[in-house]
């Protein structure tokens, strides 16, 4: 297949004896090693009758049946390891232990920092998010009643994330096949916001169609960054490399030129809402857009203003406030299906916990939006 194959401890040579019949035959050890694959210090004999036995064993293993209760896709078993959570106390929101639930949504702690163009820190947002949720209040005084009791939250025990990108896309990628596989909903803490194609990969094979709401400073719609086609800068755009997603943006106050002829392109499919136009947003369009749509949503904070979000790699004034930002989040859960989410690009400022306080209780609001409405 002209593809190399690592050392094994064990070899089995299939060969074909005759076109009409298919036969097969085993092989030494010996014979193995010359192939350069196995190490002949370990050399044993092998002796069966590929022609007899494999037949054998595979008509015991069909009429046993066991096969057909197989899971197809075993993430625990080709991975080596299964979904673990934190403690319910030392997990998102704080939960008392004793409190038992059966959950419906998984908080995936992804500090992905790998293309930071300005201030860094992503890599400690999830943390920083976990540890201010315990302070967040669990009442909803819109909702009247505590939502994590009827919706269930779990969250993932942190894990190590590979330090080649694409790697860790594809990691973030199958933990979120398998959360969908379970039936449950994810909600990704970043990181960069070069999560978001690794997040949404799943539900677009999933999915017939699905939309993209994203809150942004920046549209991320370039080609590259820094000669990095997965960058942060580019995040939307890998998004948009699946033709069946679609595209609406809020907030956004900072696009380059080489972006604009992609948006133009495009426009059939991508809908701005410019931070300019703020005043003019004619929201009740966007519900008209967003309606009975399937929808991931994906939220930088640097899509919130300045003076309310410093604390992010590139912060800009002119954005959403809290408010504003609830109403558009509220329509959306209200009128679309919300099947999926990430939150990315928080920056911890030492000593200034109110920033990761508003992310915690950001994604509060989501979640209590996405299932009580």
């Amino acid at each position: 297949l002209g593809k190399e194959v690592e050392m094994h401890k064990y070899a089995v040579q299939i060969t074909v004896a005759d076109s009409r019949d298919g036969a097969c035959s085993s092989s030494t050890l010996k014979e193995a090693s010359s192939w350069g694959k196995v190490d002949i210090t370990k050399e044993q004999m092998v002796f069966a009758e590929a022609t007899s036995v494999l037949p054998l064993i595979a008509s015991d293993a069909y009429h046993k049946g066991d096969w057909k209760k197989r899971n197809r896709k075993n993430f625990s078993k080709i991975f080596g390891w299964k979904l673990k959570y934190l403690s319910n106390k030392n997990g998102f929101l704080g939960i008392d232990n004793k409190f038992n639930f059966k959950e419906k949504v998984v908080v995936v702690p992804f500090g992905l920092e790998k293309t930071v163009s300005y201030g860094g820190g992503t890599k400690n947002g999830p943390k920083e998010i976990i540890k201010a949720s315990h302070q967040v209040e669990l009442y909803d005084e819109e909702l009247h009643c505590e939502p994590y009791k009827k919706i269930g939250i779990k969250t993932l025990k942190p894990f190590k994330i590979n330090k080649d990108i694409k790697k860790a896309l594809k990691k973030m990628s199958l933990i979120n096949e398998e959360i969908l596989n379970k039936k449950l909903f994810p909600i990704t803490f970043g990181g960069e916001h070069s999560i978001t194609p690794g997040c949404i990969a799943p539900f677009v094979k999933k999915y017939k169609k699905i939309c993209l709401l994203h809150f942004d400073a920046h549209a991320d719609l370039r080609e590259s960054y820094n000669g990095e086609k997965f960058s942060h800068a580019s995040a939307i755009k890998r998004c948009l490399d699946y033709k069946n997603v679609s595209l609406i943006s809020f907030g956004i106050r900072n696009i380059s030129e080489s972006e604009i002829p992609f948006l133009k392109k495009n426009e059939s499919r991508i809908n701005i809402f410019w931070a300019k136009d703020k005043f003019k947003w004619n929201l009740k369009k966007f519900k008209q857009m967003i309606k009975n749509k399937t929808v991931y949503l994906t939220f930088d904070v640097d899509g919130l203003d300045s003076s309310i979000m410093p604390a992010t790699g590139t912060p800009e004034p002119g954005g959403l406030l809290w408010d504003e930002t609830l109403d558009i989040i509220r329509i959306a859960a209200k009128n679309s299906n919300i099947v999926g989410a990430d939150i990315n690009e928080l920056s911890p400022i030492k000593g200034f916990n109110s920033y990761n306080f508003l992310v915690a209780k950001l994604a509060y609001k989501i979640l209590s939006y996405k299932f009580l409405y």
